[in-house]
């Protein structure tokens, strides 16, 4: 496996889809804040970094963790992850 993966972001919210590299040793909470922190910077949305989201798989309708590491997860190059904003 290489150390980076190719995964689409679908955002409901924003009737938007994202794809993105992400290093498969990086921690989920970390993944997402600075995912999310790149969407809102993208669009011109303002970020609260208090707002908590989750990431759900597609196809499986898996809910990652906050301390997944992504290479002991099933994110694999093509996956396809559904951003919600939790609340």
């Amino acid at each position: 496996m290489n150390n980076k993966v190719l995964i689409k972001i679908d955002s409901f919210a924003l009737n938007e889809t994202y794809d993105l590299f992400i290093p498969v040793n990086e921690v989920m909470w970390k993944l997402k804040a600075m995912i999310v922190k790149s969407i809102c910077d993208l669009e011109h949305l303002s970020f609260d970094i208090n707002d908590e989201y989750l990431f759900i798989n597609k196809s499986s309708g898996k809910v990652y963790d906050n301390n997944d590491v992504i290479i002991d997860t099933d994110i694999r190059n093509g996956t396809e992850l559904l951003l919600i904003k939790k609340g």
